[in-house]
């Protein structure tokens, strides 16, 4: 006669009792969160920059023309340099922002001081 002991014992299928309970998933719930809201960002910011790009600087260029500010029109300002200084302060607003973001969600990339220095 076999001995049967209780770790090669199965019952239906089941594991036995004593075996660890099966490990879960990981909790990548945060990790949509955070991609969710940095994606939010990236739309909003694409959408401003695109309004005055393309609305400001072609689309509405001949009201805006109307408007002189320092002896050039308006529109052919928007044209020329504004979608630019909109774009370079886009940038610095996503910096920011995604800063904080990373602060919130524990994923920063800041240096700690070193003690000693």
């Amino acid at each position: 006669m076999t001995e049967v002991t209780p770790d090669k014992e199965t019952r239906g299928g089941e594991p036995p009792p004593s075996a660890p309970p099966p490990a879960s998933p990981p909790d990548n719930g945060w990790r949509k969160e955070y991609w969710s809201r940095n994606l939010r960002l990236m739309v909003i910011l694409l959408a401003i920059w695109f309004i005055v790009s393309f609305g400001f600087g072609i689309l509405l260029v001949e009201p805006l023309n109307n408007i002189v500010i320092a002896g050039f029109p308006l529109g052919f300002w928007f044209a020329q340099q504004g979608s630019i200084y909109v774009f370079v302060i886009l940038i610095l607003v996503y910096a920011k922002m995604m800063d904080r973001l990373d602060n919130q969600f524990g994923v920063d990339e800041q240096e700690t001081e070193v003690a000693g220095k």
